[in-house]
């Protein structure tokens, strides 16, 4: 087996003491060879901590970003909804000839319909493990005016204490309360200015069943969406169900789970089990769920790219080191070190360069970050996109950059172990 004096000899350069007591000699040598390419070592370096923070970076922005966008679709609406299921018409058939005899089937006309039996669903919803809140709701249309302004909205009849929880109305008011008494109502900024009224302002409701009340607006709130401003409303549930005749039950129930991307699954589940309709925020916004997979896809292809570019990087520089090494290891082949030794030599090069190009990479991520989320903010100062700095990101990062190392020095390593030791020191 080759020593350190015996690698001291075949360099010709003196090792330092505290290098050669500690580290095995593949791992001394693996340093010495960085170290004497310095530059190459130095650029590569920059190139991988480069290429590993703009991994980094890009996916702690993407899972911000996706986060985000998720967080404001579902601050509008529940996980899932639970509605009762539409009438559908079934076609006459022969059942001798096991034939159709009408040719055309005309869909039937729907019936107003609710959830009657809504308390035992929900009892049944919560005792579920996925379930984490449920809170029926009462829907309808109706007519608002004052003086001589009209305009068509649709009223949400609500329990503050459960629905509250589900969509924050409170967190999104301009003016008043959220507290809904039998005669309160709760609108949207753009109604507000569109019927010029305010917060204790009078608003007659009118609806197709016959129903005629007057409310005090008590709340002004601001979903971030003209059309929804214009349209929504808020009552109490024992309210909205006299004025739209629904006295005997709810239009829907509003259900919250714990993982959200698992709700197109439990709705299924759900329909089958309450025999509902069960509709999932995956199903209702479906091509903002096909963007984020878009953007998702998108962002893992550049990362594949440039962990390529990294890999093949770090290949190029180790079998330019075994060129310029070739005679070093001849001579060491010719002192008796052994082709595995060799390999171990350059897969330790691999492993270096990729490992100490991973942490810096990290702290460039770490840094681009911070300065995205102190620079990138709204005019009322509060951040762009709320970043959340996950270890997992690092870790794998880390690991993954480390891989890439190994696996692209195995070519290097290996040709440099199959060297034929008078060939190489004849050069």
């Amino acid at each position: 087996m080759l020593t350190h004096a015996s690698a001291k000899a075949a360099s010709g350069r003196s090792v330092p003491g505290h290098l050669s007591r500690w580290l095995p000699f593949e791992c001394w040598l693996a340093f010495r060879f960085l170290l004497e390419g310095r530059t190459q070592t130095v650029f590569i370096l920059l190139g991988v901590a480069i290429g590993v923070g703009v991994i980094v970076f890009m996916s702690a922005l993407l899972s911000g970003l996706q986060a985000n966008f998720v967080q404001r679709v579902l601050t509008g609406q529940s996980h899932i909804q639970l509605t009762p299921r539409k009438e559908v018409t079934r076609a006459l058939r022969d059942e001798v000839k096991d034939v159709a005899i009408a040719q055309h089937v005309q869909p039937p006309l729907q019936r107003l319909k609710n959830l009657s039996e809504w308390l035992s669903m929900q009892t049944q919803l919560l005792a579920l493990p996925d379930v984490v809140r449920v809170a029926p709701m009462v829907s309808g249309s109706a007519l608002v005016s004052r003086g001589e302004a009209s305009r068509s909205i649709s009223v949400l009849g609500v329990e503050p204490a459960s629905y509250f929880r589900i969509v924050s109305i409170p967190d999104k008011l301009v003016r008043g309360h959220a507290e809904l008494g039998v005669q309160d109502m709760l609108i949207g900024l753009d109604l507000a200015q569109d019927l010029g009224v305010g917060l204790g302002d009078k608003l007659r409701l009118s609806t197709s069943q016959g129903g005629v009340q007057v409310f005090t607006v008590v709340g002004v709130f601001d979903l971030g969406n003209k059309s929804a401003n214009l349209r929504i409303t808020y009552l109490a549930m024992r309210t909205a169900q006299s004025l739209l005749s629904q006295l005997s039950g709810v239009s829907a129930l509003e259900v919250t789970v714990d993982d959200v991307y698992e709700a197109d699954r439990i709705a299924r589940r759900l329909s089958g089990l309450l025999d509902v309709q069960a509709d999932s925020w995956i199903s209702t916004n479906e091509h903002f769920f096909t963007a984020l997979s878009a953007q998702t896809t998108a962002n893992t292809t550049i990362r594949i790219f440039v962990a390529l570019s990294v890999a093949f990087g770090m290949a190029s520089v180790l079998v330019v080191s075994v060129i310029q090494k070739s005679r070093e290891i001849g001579i060491l082949r010719a002192m008796g070190i052994t082709r595995g030794q060799v390999m171990r030599i350059f897969l330790l090069e691999g492993l270096l360069l990729g490992g100490l190009g991973a942490l810096g990479g990290s702290g460039l991520a770490y840094a681009a970050l911070q300065w995205w989320q102190q620079t990138q903010r709204h005019p009322d100062g509060t951040p762009l996109v709320e970043l959340t700095f996950e270890p997992m990101i690092w870790l794998l990062a880390l690991v993954l950059a480390t891989m890439t190392g190994l696996v692209s020095a195995w070519w290097p390593a290996y040709r440099a172990s199959r060297l034929d030791p008078v060939e190489a020191i004849r050069g």
